[in-house]
């Protein structure tokens, strides 16, 4: 799609369909929306003062302009009250506005970017927030659907209007960074909805080293005799009882930058997982091609930051599987030693992302990082607490973990702290072995992260357990049924902002 920033009046303007912000507290036509309203009759003021449309947060109305100004048609979108407006519900406007543009015939829209102007947003957040919203409520899959080419909607041009003749430098970085962010959330969207079929292992490691080839960054895979050798029990022992063999991707962007401190992603890469021997339920068994959803999110993260350049030295890990139940399974009871040389019971085989991002984080020590964060559909129980609305959050490191929470304000891609206390860790004691990988009945999504915790204890990390936030059961205003793409937005605004990290901040 063509996306400019064009100077002019609203009531001047040439537009297929010309989109104005409204607050739902607003009682009169306003600003820009004035000249347009005196044009059209006042039918503006009329619909307001008369409460036919009533500005709440994502209603529309297209009203026509039947030639009293150059604009086709007129959308209004509500924002909800002036005072709670953030910048998610920009997103959600701007992503309302675009598909209902799409939906209703409109593939050229022009939005009067004057009408949301917000106090305490900058107009650099405004207008990035604006591309994300548009672009990801834009998204689709449809790589397996035949859809004849005249049912085929496609949006062609989206232009912001701005009052200044002068277009500034900031507002030019703001709309190609939203584009590259929203680029990135449907690049793992896409990987996350592709079937397993499609995905495994070893096409994801191709699919990384594409990406990396693309983008300027270091890429090495390793495989079976590599992850022997480095004593991966974790990564094997999951892997035994599938066909697909397994695979660990490394990525490193800005690998010369090694004078500047270390950020370390590890992403779950359980390209399917059946339960293995401990056989999940067939009802929706096929959403777990999304069991990759951590890895995916660390790739989509990692194209952003080259593609904008950013400064830090970042690694991503991706553990790469599948959990099958096949004769050479994992089985309950059996002992896997890790990377670390620690060794662990396994309990459930279900249990088993724990056990291929164990060997992960373990390696993530070669880095000497200042910060590690890890992102999975880890625990079921993380829904059952927390449900869609945000991802769980556990660390060892406050700095780190302010840090993240701040990520997460800011992208919408919220996330609540559960407690790491030494009380949780009795649950994951083994008589047989170091630790086991289930911790009983209770707190399961805090003991699946003490057991993480075991292996991150050289450096300032943080868990995000994503089961929750990672899948879309239904459409919302920018969010698609199917992949989120959680995560992407949330790492992306986090090396962007990175300051130097404390020595001592634990």
């Amino acid at each position: 799609m063509n996306i400019t920033i064009k100077a002019g009046s609203a009531e001047k303007t040439s537009a297929e369909l010309l989109v104005f912000y409204l607050p739902e507290d607003l009682e009169k036509a306003e600003g820009p929306l004035a000249s347009c309203n005196n044009a059209l009759n006042n039918i503006i003021t009329e619909l307001l003062k008369k409460k036919e449309f009533t500005a709440k947060l994502n209603k529309t109305i297209i009203l026509p302009t039947y030639g009293k100004i150059p604009a086709r048609r007129i959308m209004l979108v509500g924002m909800g009250k002036k005072k709670d407006i953030t910048l998610d519900k920009i997103r959600q406007a701007a992503g309302t506005a675009a598909t209902t543009a799409r939906d209703t015939g409109s593939y050229e829209i022009t939005g009067v970017m004057d009408s949301l102007e917000i106090p305490g947003i900058t107009p650099e957040e405004l207008f990035q927030a604006h591309i994300e919203g548009s672009l990801l409520a834009l998204y689709t899959f449809q790589k397996y659907k035949n859809i004849p080419a005249e049912e085929q909607r496609e949006m062609k041009t989206l232009t912001l209007l701005v009052s200044k003749k002068e277009t500034p430098g900031p507002l030019l970085d703001a709309v190609k960074r939203g584009q590259i962010i929203a680029d990135a959330v449907c690049f793992t969207r896409d990987l996350i909805n592709t079937p397993a079929q499609d995905k495994t292992p070893a096409i994801l490691a191709d699919t990384a080293k594409k990406l990396a080839k693309e983008s300027g960054i270091q890429c090495k895979i390793l495989s079976t005799p590599e992850l022997k050798k480095l004593g991966m029990g974790g990564i094997l022992g999951v892997s035994q009882g599938s066909a697909q063999p397994p695979k660990f991707i490394i990525l490193e962007y800005n690998a010369r930058a090694k004078s500047r401190e270390t950020i370390v992603f590890v992403g779950k890469g359980l390209t399917f997982d059946s339960g293995g021997i401990c056989l999940k339920q067939a009802k929706d068994m096929d959403i777990m091609k999304s069991d990759m959803s951590g890895g995916a999110a660390v790739l989509g993260a990692i194209k952003a930051i080259a593609e904008m350049k950013l400064p830090q030295h970042v690694v991503g890990l991706i553990p790469c599987t599948e959990n099958m139940p096949g004769g050479s399974a994992i089985k309950p009871g059996d002992i896997v030693k890790f990377h670390s040389g620690k060794t662990a019971e396994v309990a459930n085989t279900d249990a088993e992302g724990r056990l291929i991002l164990a060997d992960a984080l373990a390696y993530a020590e070669k880095y000497k990082p200042c910060a590690v964060i890890d992102l999975a559909t880890l625990t079921g129980s993380c829904v059952v607490a927390l449900g869609t609305a945000a991802s769980g959050m556990l660390g060892n490191n406050e700095e780190l973990k302010k840090r993240v929470k701040t990520a997460s304000e800011k992208t919408w891609e919220r996330v609540w702290e559960l407690p790491l206390w030494d009380d949780y860790q009795e649950q994951i004691k083994s008589d047989i072995a170091d630790i086991k990988n289930i911790g009983g009945p209770y707190a399961g999504a805090i003991t699946a992260a003490c057991f993480l915790s075991k292996f991150t204890e050289k450096y300032p990390w943080v868990h995000l357990d994503i089961a929750g936030t990672s899948w879309c059961e239904k459409n919302n205003a920018y969010l698609k049924k199917g992949a989120s793409g959680v995560g992407v937005r949330l790492l992306v605004h986090l090396v962007r902002n990175w300051t130097r990290f404390p020595e001592k901040s634990g």
